[in-house]
């Protein structure tokens, strides 16, 4: 827990709120994480989630500004994010703050934040090049930058939205997305074609601008078998994070989306025996155990072992 007692927050004014913010503490370290397996999204009015942002699972915690907060109360959910982030000593995850769209109160909460320094803030409903430039002008470049891709114009752009190599992770937004382009979100089933599309899209387009692709959030939290098989489905495609509301989720996509140690096993051995024939000058060979073996399987083994 961040604070021993919360309840003296929820009584007090956003003014005096903002006196509770820590100006003077950065020191916190910013976590790492090459591959993120899950994204948590919080809801920054419910203190008792917020105090425990130190303790979860969740490889990435995200504080939602858009939405799910009512516009009367987004300013007091900035500031609560900001008193929290700032006596933040440690986390496991690497918490962000996605903020509303920049045209609509996000130019404001990305100024405000850049003194909070959080590790992160994503953007909501990004839709072109010159959204993202609008972005980079303002942010603290000690902040990193996460996209929500949530717009028709945005899947269309998206290997265009990689600028300065600014952008850490892109999160797909399939509600918002589906309504975008016109669709029902009846649509949203088990290989569906214009969902396979969509999803596959988003993943290639990611990868091509060197972005890591985060799936998108499985709104019936509980639903669990359908969870697990969206997590399933999504990591059968290549993605390799998901988008989650709870624990629970989190719990599971950490599991699907983590290699199992058959497959550390196995790509220990293909480095191994790959380098030992190189070492011979033999970069292509048959293996008594896994077959032929080559450059790309041993990068595709070097791949499991990064991750």
């Amino acid at each position: 827990m961040i604070f021993e007692n919360i309840e003296k927050f929820e009584k007090m004014s956003d003014k005096e709120l903002l006196s509770c913010i820590n100006s003077s503490s950065h020191d916190r370290v910013k976590i790492d994480i090459k591959k993120p397996r899950s994204a948590m999204m919080l809801n920054p009015l419910k203190l008792k989630h917020l105090n425990n942002i130190d303790n979860l699972e969740a490889d990435i915690i995200v504080l939602n500004l858009e939405d799910g907060v009512a516009k009367e109360l987004k300013q007091r959910a900035l500031y609560l994010s900001a008193v929290f982030i700032s006596h933040l000593k440690s986390s496991k995850s690497r918490v962000i703050v996605r903020v509303n769209p920049i045209d609509d109160g996000g130019e404001q909460e990305i100024e405000f934040l850049n003194s909070i320094k959080p590790d992160c803030i994503r953007v909501a409903k990004i839709k072109t090049k010159k959204d993202v430039e609008k972005v980079l002008e303002i942010l603290s470049h000690d902040i990193g930058l996460n996209l929500s891709i949530e717009t028709k114009e945005a899947l269309e752009n998206l290997t265009k939205l990689n600028i300065q190599n600014r952008v850490q992770t892109v999160s797909l937004g399939i509600m918002d997305m589906l309504n975008s382009l016109g669709l029902s979100h009846s649509l949203l089933e088990f290989n569906n074609p214009t969902i396979t599309y969509i999803l596959t899209k988003f993943l290639i387009d990611a990868k091509i601008a060197n972005i890591y692709p985060i799936g998108f959030t499985y709104q019936d939290y509980l639903n669990i078998e359908d969870f697990i098989k969206w997590c399933e489905f999504e990591k059968s495609l290549g993605l390799s994070c998901k988008s989650c509301l709870g624990p629970k989720q989190v719990e599971i996509a950490n599991q699907i989306f983590s290699h199992d140690n058959e497959e550390i096993k196995k790509a220990k051995y293909i480095k191994d025996r790959f380098e030992d024939m190189q070492d011979n000058y033999i970069t292509g060979f048959m293996d008594a155990t896994y077959g032929f073996i080559d450059e790309p399987i041993y990068k595709d083994a070097m791949l499991t072992l990064k991750g």
